[in-house]
């Protein structure tokens, strides 16, 4: 009974934190246009009208509301999940569709949350052990709000990706304290972070930035500190790459993308991580053994 409790409140504090995800990812962008426009910089005014609605209003005076009517949501047309199939992914008023970014957030985080209990390495018997995991879930929000944001426009916000690494260094010192191994520990994260940070850093460089974008350098750093071990960092690399094959040659067979195409990376780069984390110990075991290797 405490168990199914667990994963009840899990799979629901998981799904209204992806309702706040997409409120955030919205907000942001409306943000976004707001200072490109003030620049002189390229932005799309259509964009900007329907969004900048959502600005210049107190904390405390925010209410989520139809991007198309604009009508403040009333608590039962919020409800996550639930609200969107009720409605038929419409809203109440204009009868427009709302679109599938809410409700797949909602349902993404709530299986991330339950996953990440259910295949958690430890006992969480330990207040550090339960400390790390909720950043563990801190961390896959934000990698929500990235993934999300990074596919839609194809940018990385900055104040998300800070918060990511700040996370993940809270990670690295809490798997180095719990460690046997402090000095192993604290390179092993060094080491993640060479192999993710470092090696877009070196693509972001050597290319001047038209194969992969400093967000991208940035973003390998938080990631590479939120796994803190250089062989789940490895694993997350090949990962990213098989999903991005996976997707992207497909799309090139069937002539949807072109060779000169952009295709945002932080997505793959994020599915990747998340991946490694759940399946990585599994996947070096096996590879490892099946190699006759030791690390």
């Amino acid at each position: 009974m405490t168990e199914v409790f667990i994963y009840s409140a899990l799979a629901l504090f998981g799904a209204a934190l992806g309702s706040f995800v997409t409120a955030t990812v919205w907000r942001i962008r409306a943000r976004q246009l707001e200072s490109d426009k003030k620049a002189g910089e390229e932005y799309h005014p259509k964009e900007y009208a329907t969004l900048k609605k959502l600005l210049g209003k107190k904390t405390a005076e925010d209410r989520s509301q139809c991007l198309h009517c604009h009508k403040t949501l009333s608590w039962y047309e919020l409800i996550p999940v639930v609200s969107w199939v009720v409605q038929r992914g419409k809203c109440r008023s204009c009868k427009k569709f709302i679109g599938w970014f809410e409700v797949l957030a909602e349902v993404g985080l709530a299986v991330f949350f339950v996953l990440s209990y259910a295949l958690w390495p430890t006992a969480l018997s330990t207040p550090l052990e339960v400390t790390h995991f909720v950043l563990w879930l801190i961390g896959g929000v934000i990698m929500a709000l990235l993934f999300a944001y990074d596919m839609k426009w194809f940018l990385l916000p900055d104040v998300p990706m800070i918060v990511l690494i700040i996370i993940g260094l809270a990670v690295t010192v809490l798997t180095a304290v719990t460690s046997d191994n402090v000095t192993g520990s604290l390179l092993s994260a060094a080491g993640a972070v060479a192999a993710l940070g470092g090696l877009y850093a070196l693509l972001y460089y050597g290319s001047k930035g038209r194969w992969v974008g400093f967000g991208d350098v940035i973003l390998g750093v938080g990631l590479g500190l939120l796994l803190a071990d250089w062989r789940l960092a490895l694993v997350a690399l090949f990962m990213a790459n098989f999903i991005g094959c996976l997707f992207v040659i497909p799309l090139m067979i069937a002539g949807k993308l072109k060779r000169n195409s952009h295709v945002p990376f932080g997505p793959l780069l994020i599915a990747g991580a998340v991946v490694a984390w759940f399946a990585g110990p599994a996947l070096i075991e096996w590879y490892v053994g099946g190699m006759g290797f030791t690390f």
